[in-house]
């Protein structure tokens, strides 16, 4: 395995897109005068395979990217192309393209043109040996120098760390304290395995009441279910009583509303030919006033014709101790009187007789319009009680017609037992009341 191919943009000094290559599989040297960019080279081969460049903050960002005249670089990227024909990279393939991209808002990598998350490139890299622990496969310009100037201690720490003791120690340190930590999780295992062992024992002797229980429990659900069946049987089967009950009441109900509507219409008819008979006996007393009146006056009329006729036979009786001469007049006048007289008495007389026959029929007619009001009056009474009665059976018809509609919501309103046998026997007993008024009526 070896790096093959280094393409970078926008790090650094590098603005346009830089293409570095070929690379020995041995060794590789760059050189360069001051400020062609070696160590910017260096610092993104380190961009990408190592952990100095991590939790970067926007600042940190904004100095990897290229700062020049021109328009600003807002993304940078190193893209590193290995050589993996020994298979070091455990991927499949004899090429591995791993790229790193930057910005201010964002820090991504991507392997073999796919996204991938840090640590994937991480374990990655550490698979092929790019070990995080011990980072010295890339040794950093003066770092050979501050070694030769470093006091023993120091660089007998380094030697450590280049050769991996003090990774060895620390992972040490950790281990011991895992076995720690092992150690007391162990102990806390065993007294919890020790109290689930005893609470088990528990549970057993618990399962066995729980079956008893269980048993007894499924023979108590059974009983209830075998009452609770009867009781809805019965409660279905009275249910029924009561909705045919309500259906004969309905039935009954619209035959009295029937009966009640014919007989307030003959009620009517009644009130009208009442009407119309006291209007004709009104009228008819009016003409028998106005006869009795007309008979008073030919009453008069014929006395006073009676005293002048007397008046008349007293002046003739007189008139026969006149003279010879005058009694031819006389008699000519007297004759003419008489033929007045009788004339006019007869009129009289026929005048008053056809008024006598007028009233006779009139008083005919009013004893016989009274005779039937008598007839009607005794029959419109016995409606108006009909119908009264009528009324309220027509008004008990339709409280006990609502009374069975409510009793029908009412079915899911018991939320015990209890409850619905209170109101059962409450129901009952009304409507065993209502039977009995029913029989009594």
């Amino acid at each position: 395995m070896h790096i093959k191919q280094i393409i970078i943009q926008g790090f650094k000094s590098y603005k346009d897109q830089t293409i570095i290559e070929p690379f020995s599989p041995t060794h590789n040297v760059i050189v360069g005068r001051n400020g062609s960019g070696k160590s910017n080279f260096f610092a993104a081969i380190r961009f990408v395979l190592s952990d100095a460049y991590t939790n970067m903050g926007r600042e940190e960002r904004q100095a990897l990217l290229h700062e020049g005249t021109g328009p600003a670089t807002m993304s940078a990227y190193v893209e590193i192309v290995f050589d993996n024909n020994d298979n070091r990279f455990p991927t499949g393939k004899d090429e591995v393209v791993l790229r790193r991209s930057i910005g201010l808002k964002k820090d991504e990598y991507s392997l073999d043109k796919k996204t991938a998350t840090k640590a994937d490139v991480m374990n990655l890299l550490e698979s092929a040996g790019f070990s995080r622990s011990n980072p010295y496969y890339i040794v950093p310009q003066g770092r050979i120098t501050s070694l030769t100037n470093a006091k023993d201690n120091e660089r007998l720490q380094l030697l450590k760390e280049v050769a991996g003791t003090r990774v060895y120690e620390q992972r040490r340190q950790e281990s011991l304290k895992i076995m720690e930590e092992t150690d007391s999780k162990r102990h806390k295992i065993e007294e919890l395995l020790a109290y689930i062992e005893e609470r088990l024992a528990e549970l057993e002797e618990e399962k066995e009441e729980l079956r008893n229980y269980q048993e007894l429990d499924r023979e108590r659900r059974s009983l209830e279910y075998t009452i609770y069946h009867r009781e809805q049987t019965e409660a279905s089967d009275r249910l029924e009583e009561l909705e045919e009950s309500r259906r004969r009441e309905v039935d009954g109900s619209n035959q009295r509303r029937q009966e009640f509507i014919n007989r307030e219409r003959v009620i009517n008819e009644m009130e009208d030919q009442m009407r119309d008979l006291e209007q004709r006996m009104g009228l008819l007393a009016m003409e028998k006033e106005q006869l009795l009146e007309d008979r008073e006056e030919q009453v008069k009329a014929r006395a006073q014709i009676e005293l002048i006729i007397k008046d008349l036979e007293e002046s003739q009786a007189q008139s026969g101790m006149g003279r010879v001469s005058g009694r031819d007049r006389d008699e000519c006048e007297e004759r003419g009187r008489k033929r007045v007289i009788g004339g006019l008495g007869r009129w009289l007389h026929e005048d008053f007789k056809r008024y006598l026959a007028e009233l006779e029929t009139i008083e005919a007619d009013i004893a016989a319009k009274e005779k039937e009001l008598e007839q009607v009056v005794p029959q419109y009474e016995t409606e108006l009680a009909q119908e009264s009665e009528l009324n309220e059976q027509l008004a008990d018809s339709e409280q006990q017609r609502q009374s069975l509609y409510a009793k029908q919501g009412r079915n899911a309103q018991f939320r015990t037992r209890q409850q619905r046998d209170d109101w059962l026997n409450k129901e009952i007993g009304e409507i065993k009341k209502t039977v009995d008024a029913q029989s009594k009526q």
